[in-house]
């Protein structure tokens, strides 16, 4: 049957203010790039030319405004967004290290996206889509949480495929406990789980990373399950297989933003392609090298939502190691 959707993502969309560079009098000068990682997964998958929505909640202010234009400007579909009058649009600040990798500080309490109700959640949106996509920052306090829980249980009763990125940002968790039973929670109802290398060690409090999946698979029912390793690249562990791929390490690399969800995007993309329920090795392989050079792309540039790399950019590096 034909849906509207092939991906319907809930969750945060925000502004992550990015540094670039120091102003005349020497203080450091940040862009406003609107962000938040349901909504860059839905911008790269658009970039695969498929058709994408999201569900969340902005402030009514100047932000909220920018990130929904921008949304409608990328060919994201926003029936799903609720406009709060009280609520202001989730702020992060990104601080950039030299390698690349970043920490954050975030104004969010309350956010917007926080404030996300049960009741205000579209399920016809879910109803007409493929695959139901979320995060773990929709699961942070009761009311974004027991929105979250009620979009998964519909989309379950609805036949959909759930794909689940916990995206674990301490500082927004008032206790790391609480954070570690809400990703549990959103493991254990999950079709497709992409973790990184330092969530799993987390959720699992293993040494190793093959230690950590052989925990995880043990607990859940996974049809795939993709780490993400950094610059070292991703695993993706389907059925009785394991497959790794290395890193595309791009000399060009400003900042790791959205590269996770680059690669999220691009696996959601390779499922929507190809038969999950009877992936080969081979297919495996290809998967995670596309996606491997999606992710790479993304960190030469500032921000995310609005600068995923195009399919034939993504294509293009991935073909150097495709055989």
């Amino acid at each position: 049957m034909f849906k509207k959707y092939d991906v319907v993502a809930l969750g945060e969309v925000l502004i992550d203010f990015t540094m670039n560079g120091k102003s005349a009098q020497g203080n450091g000068l940040f862009e406003a790039n609107p962000g938040g990682a349901p909504g860059n997964v839905l911008a790269v998958l658009k970039k695969y030319g498929k058709e994408v929505g999201f569900i969340g909640k902005v402030g009514k202010d100047q932000f909220g405004t920018l990130l929904k234009n921008t949304m409608d400007e990328l060919g994201i579909g926003t029936e799903g967004i609720v406009m709060d009058e009280k609520y202001n649009t989730t702020l992060a600040f990104v601080h950039t290290a030299e390698d690349g990798d970043r920490t954050f500080s975030f104004y969010r309490k309350p956010g917007a996206d926080m404030m996300l109700s049960a009741e205000e959640i579209n399920k016809e949106m879910i109803a007409d889509t493929k695959i139901f996509h979320f995060g773990s920052l929709s699961m942070t306090d009761d009311i974004v949480r027991n929105a979250t829980k009620e979009a998964i249980e519909y989309a379950k009763s609805q036949g959909k495929l759930i794909s689940f990125d916990p995206n674990l940002r301490p500082p927004l968790w008032s206790d790391l406990e609480l954070a570690k039973t809400q990703i549990a929670y959103g493991m254990s109802q999950c079709d497709i789980m992409k973790i990184a290398d330092d969530e799993i060690l987390f959720m699992t409090g293993e040494k190793t990373i093959d230690a950590a999946i052989e925990v995880l698979t043990a607990m859940y029912q996974f049809k795939l399950l993709l780490v993400t390793l950094g610059k070292e690249g991703s695993m993706a562990v389907y059925k009785n297989m394991k497959v790794k791929e290395k890193g595309f390490v791009n000399p060009d690399t400003i900042e790791t933003t959205g590269a996770g969800d680059t690669f999220c995007g691009s696996v959601l993309n390779y499922v929507l392609e190809h038969d999950i329920d009877d992936m080969t090795e081979e297919q495996l392989r290809e998967m995670l090298i596309i996606a491997n050079a999606g992710a790479s792309l993304i960190t030469t540039k500032k921000g995310a939502l609005r600068v995923m790399p195009e399919k034939e950019e993504i294509m293009n590096l991935a073909k150097t190691r495709l055989s």
